[in-house]
């Protein structure tokens, strides 16, 4: 079975970082823990481990999406002003889904 040369890996890390980004931008202070993540990331057919969910968080850290704060076995994440200029579309990060278009 081919797979049409589709990069399915990639296009799976670069939807759950758009995830991560929406998910801090509908908290009221724009911080979740990564295990609070592990919960929502599944409602979207993401299904990782922590450490996969970590090296999610700490590539958008890289990119000034967020900040991070390790906490124990956990990193607590912040949404940036980078990372909510993404989310509005006035910018684009490399590695991030691009948000829909509003209305779509």
């Amino acid at each position: 079975m081919s797979n049409l040369g589709i990069d399915w890996v990639r296009i799976r890390k670069e939807r759950a970082r758009l995830v991560i980004l929406k998910a801090l931008a509908e908290q009221l202070n724009g911080t979740l823990e990564s295990s609070m993540l592990e919960e929502i990331l599944p409602m979207f057919a993401i299904r990782e481990d922590r450490i996969w969910i970590h090296e999610q968080m700490d590539y958008l850290e890289k990119r000034e999406a967020v900040t991070l704060v390790s906490a124990g076995t956990v990193k607590v994440a912040t949404l940036t002003k980078r990372g909510r200029r993404h989310l509005q579309r006035d910018i684009a990060i490399d590695g991030v889904l691009r948000p829909s278009e509003p209305g779509e």
